[in-house]
């Protein structure tokens, strides 16, 4: 009886023995802090580094008026107007129109105060006197416009070989203008004829030159032609960039005669590489009435659409190759067949573009 006690005393003490949590054996003990020697007195004080004493942080300062502590008679009066509505309530919709540039009624950025118009015209003739300040005036309109400088293009200056069995030709297109950027004199010339055979067209125009925009000028002058018979014009047109950098020449001409025609040119430069260029172009004439010594009838009377591929040896010199469809239209045309000529036609085209 007495072993049967002891027995199961035994296993009532290994139970919770096998119970136990055994994973952790293997882990290493975590690092126990670092103490702090002279806090806990084991140094002498001579060992240890001296103590920083930080001061306390002040307490806020309590409003108690904001909440309420004491009478309104003993508080200041407050800085918010009474008019104010809540924060909650604001209209922040208006903060917007204070700086917002183009709100109705505000002034361009770029507007010039009045006060600004209010001193003299060169103040700084006050100063340092008018014969100081003129030479650097005169420096200043030159750098802003007032440059007078001129240049000569030789738009086209061709030979054309007729494709069909027709005749082998010439042409030459080219202007000069000197001038400043809004005023210029401008003189044009152009014509064409056969290798060998007459000078069919010639003409020479001299105009004034005004810029009415950034990219437009309006000239009027006076042309003569020479070829075919000594006739005068006068001339209206307009030259310039349009849209989509295409290079237009338009003119309006009534001659001593009472006759009205008008011109108009297009062209493109098409960049392929920074210096093979295409170019396709359109001339078109028209006139207001029959001009039969001129062999001219009233509408549309030719159109000459063109292909030229050129290459910029350099900027001012281009070589350049191309096709060009001529044709006359309407009764221009009835004329051209009642006389025993094409109207129509297409030639291969060689020439040169420089500008100096």
């Amino acid at each position: 009886m007495m072993r049967v006690a002891v027995l199961a005393g035994a296993m009532v003490a290994a139970t919770p023995l096998a119970a136990q949590d055994h994973s952790a054996h293997g882990k290493k003990p975590a690092a126990q802090s670092e103490m702090d020697h002279c806090a806990m007195g084991h140094l002498p004080p001579e060992k240890c580094p001296p103590k920083i004493e930080q001061e306390p942080s002040p307490e806020p300062e309590i409003d108690h008026c904001a909440m309420g502590h004491l009478p309104p008679g003993q508080c200041p009066p407050s800085e918010r107007n009474d008019d104010d509505a809540p924060m909650a309530g604001m209209d922040h919709g208006s903060h917007a129109a204070m700086t917002d540039k183009a709100a109705p009624g505000a002034a361009a950025e770029d507007a010039t105060p009045p006060r600004a118009l209010e001193g003299p015209r060169y103040a700084a003739d006050a100063v340092w006197g008018r014969e100081a300040m003129a030479p650097a005036r005169t420096q200043l309109a030159r750098e802003n416009g007032g440059m007078t400088t001129g240049t000569i293009l030789v738009e086209r200056l061709e030979a054309r070989i007729a494709t069909d069995g027709g005749e082998d030709g010439y042409v030459w297109d080219a202007q000069a203008w000197y001038g400043g950027d809004i005023n210029r004199f401008v003189l044009k010339t152009e014509g064409e004829g056969e290798f060998g055979g007459a000078l069919e067209d010639a003409e020479i125009q001299a105009l004034y030159s005004r810029a009415i925009g950034p990219f437009f000028d309006l000239q009027a002058g006076v042309r003569l032609d020479f070829e075919p018979g000594s006739l005068t014009h006068l001339v209206v047109g307009l030259q310039g960039l349009a849209p989509y950098m295409v290079h237009l020449d338009g003119a309006l001409f009534l001659s001593d005669r009472g006759d009205l025609t008008a011109r108009v040119e297009a062209e493109y430069d098409q960049k392929i590489t920074q210096r093979l260029i295409l170019q396709p172009r359109i001339e078109a004439g028209f006139a207001a009435q029959d001009i039969p010594e001129r062999e001219i009838g009233a509408g549309i009377t030719t159109i000459e659409p063109g292909l030229r591929l050129r290459y910029e040896i350099l900027r001012e010199f281009a070589p350049y190759i191309g096709i060009e469809y001529e044709a006359k239209l309407g009764e221009t045309a009835d004329i051209a067949r009642a006389n025993r000529r094409d109207p129509d036609g297409v030639k291969a085209v060689i020439g040169l573009r420089a500008w100096f």
